[in-house]
Formats: C-alpha cells, sequence, structure tokens
C-alpha cells in the first residue's frame, strides 16, 4: 500500500476530518485517530455543524490523550442529537425515556394492582388445588359448588366486590355468590 502516514499508522490517505475538511492529514492530526477515512466523514461532518472544526480541536487538544476517545464520543453524539432536534438535542432524547420510564411505571404499579386484586378472590383453597375433584379430559363442566361467604367480598372494599360479582358468575358460572349486599 502506497500512501502518506496520517496520525493514525494508517497508509491509506487523510482521515475521515481533513477529508471532509479537503485538506491533507498530517502526521500529528488531532482527529486521525477517532475519525477513520470511510465512516469518519460523516459523523465528523456532524460535529463540524454543530461545534466547528476549530472549537472541536481546541477542545481536544486540551484535554489528555486518556480522556479524548470518550470526549469524542461524547462530540459525536451531542452532534448528531442536535442535528435531529436542533432546540433540545440530547436532552429531548433524556425526556423521552424518562417520560416512557413513568409511564411503564404507572402501567406496572395497575397490572400489580389489579392482579393483587384478583389474588385476593381466589375461588379454590389452596387444599383443593393440589388434587382436583373431578377428571377435566372426561368432564367438561366444572364441578365446582363453592359459595363465597359474604366476609370475603368486603375483605378487600365495594371496588373488588363490584368487580367479583361481575366476574364471577360471567367466568364461573358455577360458583354461587351470595345475595345482593350493599358495602
Amino acid at each position: 500500500m502506497t500512501g502518506n502516514l496520517n496520525g493514525s499508522g494508517r497508509g491509506e490517505g487523510p482521515c475521515g476530518a481533513c477529508k471532509f475538511l479537503r485538506r491533507k492529514c498530517v502526521s500529528g492530526c488531532v482527529f486521525a485517530p477517532y475519525f477513520d477515512a470511510e465512516q469518519g466523514t460523516a459523523t465528523f461532518a456532524a460535529v463540524h455543524k454543530v461545534f466547528g472544526a476549530s472549537n472541536a480541536s481546541k477542545m481536544l487538544l486540551r484535554l489528555p490523550l486518556h480522556k479524548r476517545l470518550d470526549a469524542v464520543a461524547t462530540l459525536c453524539y451531542e452532534a448528531l442529537a442536535r442535528l435531529r432536534d436542533p432546540v433540545y438535542g440530547s436532552v429531548g432524547h433524556l425526556f423521552s425515556l424518562q417520560h416512557q420510564v413513568m409511564n411503564l411505571q404507572a402501567e406496572i404499579a395497575h397490572v400489580q394492582a389489579r392482579l393483587s386484586t384478583f389474588q385476593r378472590f381466589s375461588v379454590i383453597p389452596t387444599q383443593q388445588m393440589q388434587q382436583p375433584p373431578f377428571d377435566l379430559a372426561h368432564n367438561n363442566e366444572y364441578p365446582m359448588d363453592f359459595v363465597w361467604e359474604e366476609e370475603q367480598l368486603h375483605q378487600a372494599g365495594n371496588e373488588d366486590g363490584e368487580l367479583a360479582m361481575q366476574f364471577v358468575p360471567k367466568y364461573l358460572p358455577s360458583v354461587k355468590l351470595p345475595a345482593c349486599t350493599s358495602g
């Protein structure tokens, strides 16, 4: 391979930044280790548009070598975010993610509340759950002659009692509920 050696030690021509700026890439180019010739041009174009090549170069030169990679990653991320959302940049994406987290937490809390409601109204006692008194393979009917006690409906409150009054007759027709009670 023939070509000039730039700051990254490759013999392939200018780095992505120098290629974008249409200048010769010197051996001490501050951008060469971070913006390769193939994909670095597009990324550097965003950094150049938002921050400017001179400002980005000054920022990198002020940092020690071991911190420059993180700085370049941050500059690129912020520049691409600013191009997508010129007003908020990366903060807009953070707000969006926080909003999603809050919505999902609210949904989890709602589902957990509903689940606890149904768990409080267990129809089959735990002793009967271990061995069913009927064979499901030969019987399509559920022979449950279980009667709910009035206390069970009032333990969780009026709203849950109303929910049980709607749910049980529809999905468990053989379960007998007490007469309509006012809580």
